[in-house]
């Protein structure tokens, strides 16, 4: 059997979501989170806490790189609402997460094992402010679904500011896409298209899609993207400013996770 591709986890993903010019932007939701975006020819080096890294090389022609945003928890912070039994399974969030009108001021910054980009502060730690007596289930799934999709605005700014590309459409993949309302939530917030493929796991087509193109199953780019299908699009239905409101009290919260713990083994 030949070897006929050979990709990184991140990197195969963002293949698979036929990620392959310039300004193509991809996050995978998986027990973390990592947002890619295709800079081209050029290696750009961030000003801003990003990855610098390779994207793909096709046979014989130049190598694409791309930046890179790495979340250290994503779904992870899902699971906790399993572990302390807020919820039984992940479905639930997002019939609870409609039942509320908001957060009713709860913030929930995972950092369960420190932050990553662009904050990376490995003493940072798992925090819930703005709690009340009114404070329900609810309200702290939402602000567990709210704090997936702020994480995922920072590395968009961030890679907004190091490439000069304005992000206009977001491909995702990974098991928390499935939550229509994370979608819908993620496109509101950071005021772009998401659009989801009809196969989420992309990291598995992209690899099986580089194999096939180097054995010639597809003879281009331009058969992958005809073969890759959208299953559904959302468009942003909050306002700019409201987004921007809820936004810079997530940049609070993040303050008061940063630097809890006295070391990092804590």
């Amino acid at each position: 059997m030949p070897v006929a591709g050979a990709l990184g986890d991140q990197q195969a993903a963002l293949f698979g979501q036929t990620g392959f010019d310039r300004g193509d932007a991809k996050n995978t939701y998986g027990t973390g989170s990592f947002y890619l975006m295709n800079t081209g020819s050029e290696a750009v080096e961030s000003e801003h806490d990003l990855l610098t890294t390779i994207g793909f090389q096709l046979s014989g022609e130049p190598v694409q790189y791309a930046l890179e945003g790495s979340i250290f928890n994503a779904g992870a912070a899902i699971e906790f609402l399993e572990d302390v039994d807020l919820i039984e399974d992940p479905s639930e969030t997002e019939r609870l997460a409609r039942s509320v009108d908001s957060t009713d001021g709860v913030y929930m910054v995972p950092a369960f094992t420190g932050l990553g980009a662009p904050h990376w502060d490995g003493r940072a730690r798992g925090t819930i402010v703005g709690m009340t007596r009114g404070t329900k289930r609810e309200h702290l799934v939402l602000a567990t679904l709210e704090s997936i999709a702020y994480q995922t605005r920072d590395i968009a700014e961030a890679m907004e500011a190091d490439s000069g590309v304005e992000t206009t459409s977001l491909r995702v993949d990974g098991g928390a896409v499935r939550n229509n309302y994370l979608c819908q939530l993620q496109s509101d917030l950071i005021q772009t298209e998401i659009v989801r493929p009809e196969v989420d796991e992309t990291t598995a087509l992209g690899s099986a899609y580089a194999a096939g193109l180097a054995v010639g199953y597809w003879d281009s780019v331009d058969d992958l993207r005809s073969n890759w299908k959208v299953e559904r699009e959302f468009e942003p239905e909050m306002e700019q400013s409201g987004a921007d409101e809820k936004y810079d009290r997530w940049d609070d919260a993040v303050e008061r996770s940063l630097n809890w713990a006295t070391s990092e083994g804590d």
